[in-house]
Order: structure tokens, then C-alpha cells, then sequence
């Protein structure tokens, strides 16, 4: 066993379950390549890239995800293989939550990290739904933000993130 992955499940255990915690910290060097929000006509409803592509690749980059997930068996796993990386993705009714990451990251850890981000959503506009996603994607970007900074997680506390937009709702 090779000495970041002995620390890795280290770090799993010194954090009691919080399974992605040790990302937070840094301990390994996670890259998030792009997170989407598509629904299952394939239009997307939040793109956030951390990589520069151009304008022709993010939408064939946006049609090539949808394809792939919205096709897939529900009971093959949530991971599989997109070009030199691997999509991470997870459906919430008509919503498909898809990140890209670096093919030797923890599926587990963002498994969980869509998970989070969509109780957050959930607690921020009372039962979420696609329309609020719609009509309010700036307060999705900001909240996008506070979770994941230059595709890095920032902070894994829901109830942290779920303050600071308090604060932030105050402010307007």
C-alpha cells in the first residue's frame, strides 16, 4: 500500500464516518473538473467549470454527460469513465448531478459531496425543485461557491454553509 493511500484511510477513520472530510484539509490533491445540473431533456441548468475549456467544448462536453448518464441502467454504479477522467453523477427526480473528476479520486467522497449539495439546496429553498434552480441560479452559484472553491471542497459543514447564506440573504 503506497503512503498517501495508508494516510487516506487514516484520515477516513481520525474523522469518525465523515468520509470526505480529509478533502477539506487538503490531504490529497482532489480536483473537480466541471459540475452539472441537467435535467432529462438535457438542457443544463448550472454549469461550473474549473478548467478553461472553450465555448464548443463545454457544450459537447454538456451533450456528451448527458448521453452517457441519462442512458445508463439504474442499476449499474454512479461512476463511469468519461475520456481521460471519470463523471461522478447522481439523479435527483428529473435533475441529473454530475461531476467530473480525476480517475484515481474517491467516487465515495463525491458521491457524498452531491448528496450535501443537494440537502443544502433543499434546506436553502424548502423542498427544492427545478424551477427554483431556474429562477434563482444566482443564489445556486453562491452557494456553489461556498461549498466548492477553484474545484476544490471547501467546506463539507451543511450547517456552516447553510449560515453563511443566512448572512448573505440578510445583506439584500
Amino acid at each position: 500500500m503506497v503512503g498517501s493511500d495508508l494516510h487516506r484511510l487514516k484520515s477516513i477513520g481520525d474523522y469518525g464516518g465523515q468520509i470526505f472530510s480529509f478533502l477539506s484539509f487538503g490531504v490529497i490533491g482532489c480536483q473537480i473538473r466541471f459540475i452539472l445540473l441537467q435535467n432529462r431533456q438535457g438542457k443544463t441548468r448550472l454549469a461550473k467549470y474549473y478548467v478553461p475549456l472553450e465555448e464548443s467544448e463545454k457544450h459537447k462536453v454538456e451533450y456528451e454527460v448527458h448521453r452517457l448518464v441519462v442512458n445508463r441502467d439504474p442499476k449499474f454504479t454512479n461512476f463511469v469513465e468519461f475520456r481521460t477522467h471519470k463523471i461522478i453523477y447522481r439523479r435527483y427526480a428529473g435533475l441529473f448531478f454530475s461531476m467530473c473528476v480525476d480517475i484515481t479520486d474517491n467516487e465515495l467522497a463525491y458521491l457524498e459531496c452531491i448528496h450535501l449539495f443537494v440537502e443544502i439546496l433543499d434546506h436553502f429553498f424548502s423542498n427544492v425543485c427545478e424551477l427554483d434552480l431556474v429562477f434563482n441560479f444566482h443564489k445556486v452559484y453562491l452557494i456553489l461557491d461556498e461549498f466548492i472553491l477553484a474545484g476544490e471542497l471547501q467546506e463539507t459543514s451543511k450547517k456552516a454553509i447553510i449560515e453563511r447564506m443566512g448572512e448573505l440573504e440578510k445583506l439584500e
